[in-house]
């Protein structure tokens, strides 16, 4: 039976693949018909069964493109592109519309039917469904632009120069003693920093303090709380009053670090799970409880006005500092386990816990495996983890203020010697 399906399939993938064409350009075509729907018929340039129709004619330019002559795919889709400019033109005498979306739509229409045929009908068709989409949203998509502001667009394109022009360049090999220095990874956290301070302003931005306060920290604490704290500190200097809101903010992202460290560990070393998991455990918990008592206790502040953002949503002086701090902090516990042998690792935990833990608990999670023992590794990422959430205390404090720091420090400190009492009795 699976025999007789595979032939037909094979005798008939063109006649299919065809079919898909037609499918594809319908889909376009009923956003195109629900748009256009209030006009009288005749009035509608295209439709569900032009776009449809399109969509076929791309199909069969692919077919007789291949079978007969490479003539036909050119030929065919400048014949439907003047067509378009035909009826648009002729329209413009009688409704002044100046759009070329339509054109636009059905050029498009027209290669995904070819696509379907010649390349990948499933491409052709997620394609296809992302067109309608976008057409679909035109208010949306026009209100968005409109409530962008100009510094606003400079760091998104900022953002994006720096992680789609400057990383792909970047060599993603370990250079200077002990290749420690990886160019690729030292620059992807200088992106990951400017895009903590570019989320959170947009979060707050769109969904109001109390949204965005919360959706940043589980961002950041997904990928770097220690920028989250330091654009925090930031955001509480400016606007006091709110530094409840951002010390729990800053306890909900430095405890989602802990999580993310057993899935390091889960993903290198399963064998190392059992003993870090309680103290992993205990130090999340001890941070998310007070985070939530304090958000709760102080939660009537946010009905006050609040204060404008800044006008930075991309902070990158303080993302290039950072990288800088990162790459003097691996060299420096490069030598430091150079000298110190064994004991360095506890050394190389602590200077390398200052500026990330991910890096040092990757390092650790693959030398336990032959190198260290388990227990020296557990040891070890608890030490960064601990040495860490100090650092960002003392940033809330430091920068934030004395009631920010206070919320953010006492829970931090209960955290650190509770998991280090624990990876040490283990």
């Amino acid at each position: 039976m699976e025999d007789v399906a595979s032939q037909f399939l094979d005798t008939n993938q063109t006649t299919l693949n065809l079919a898909v064409a037609l499918l594809l350009g319908a889909i376009i075509g009923l956003e195109r018909g629900w748009e256009a729907r209030e006009q009288k018929a005749g009035e509608r340039i295209a439709g569900i069964r032009t776009f449809a129709l399109i969509g076929l004619l791309g199909g069969v330019a692919a077919v007789l493109t291949d079978a007969i002559t490479e003539w036909a795919f050119p030929v065919l889709l400048i014949s439907v592109v003047a067509i378009s400019l035909v009826a648009y033109s002729e329209r413009l005498t009688h409704i002044r519309n100046f759009s070329i979306t339509g054109t636009v739509g059905m050029v498009l229409t027209f290669c995904y039917g070819a696509i379907a045929v010649a390349v990948d009908p499933a491409i052709a068709v997620g394609a296809a469904v992302v067109t309608a989409i976008v057409l679909d949203n035109k208010q949306e998509i026009h209100n968005a632009v409109n409530r962008l502001k100009a510094h606003e667009l400079d760091a998104a394109l900022k953002l994006l120069l720096i992680t789609l022009v400057m990383l792909p360049i970047l060599p993603n090999e370990g250079m200077g003693p002990g290749d420690v220095l990886n160019p690729y990874e030292i620059w992807w956290l200088v992106v990951l920093i400017a895009s903590i301070s570019f989320v959170g302003y947009f979060a707050i931005r769109l969904a109001g303090m109390k949204k965005g306060i919360l959706f940043t920290s589980l961002f950041a604490g997904l990928s770097s709380s220690t920028a989250l704290t330091l654009h925090f500190a930031r955001q509480a200097a400016n606007a006091p009053n709110l530094s409840p809101q951002f010390a729990s903010g800053t306890l909900i992202a430095c405890g989602t670090m802990f999580p993310r460290i057993l899935v390091y560990c889960a993903l290198i070393n399963p064998a190392l799970l059992p003993l870090l998991l309680w103290p992993v455990i205990v130090m999340a918990a001890l941070l998310y409880i007070p985070a939530l008592v304090i958000w709760k206790r102080h939660e009537s502040r946010l009905d006050v006005p609040q204060p404008e953002l800044t006008k930075n949503p991309l902070d990158l002086k303080s993302a290039f500092l950072f990288g800088l701090l990162l790459t003097g902090i691996l060299l420096l516990g490069e030598y430091l386990r150079i000298w110190l042998g064994d004991i360095g690792i506890f050394v190389l935990a602590a200077t390398s816990g200052i500026a990330d833990v991910d890096a040092i608990t990757l390092s650790l999670t693959r030398m336990s495996v032959e190198a260290i023992s388990m227990q020296t590794a557990v040891i070890g990422i608890v030490i960064a983890a601990a040495v860490n959430n100090l650092v960002k205390a003392g940033m809330a404090g430091s920068v934030g203020g004395k009631e920010m720091g206070l919320m953010v420090g006492v829970p931090m400190v209960v955290s650190l010697l509770a998991g280090l009492a624990i990876a040490w009795l283990l």
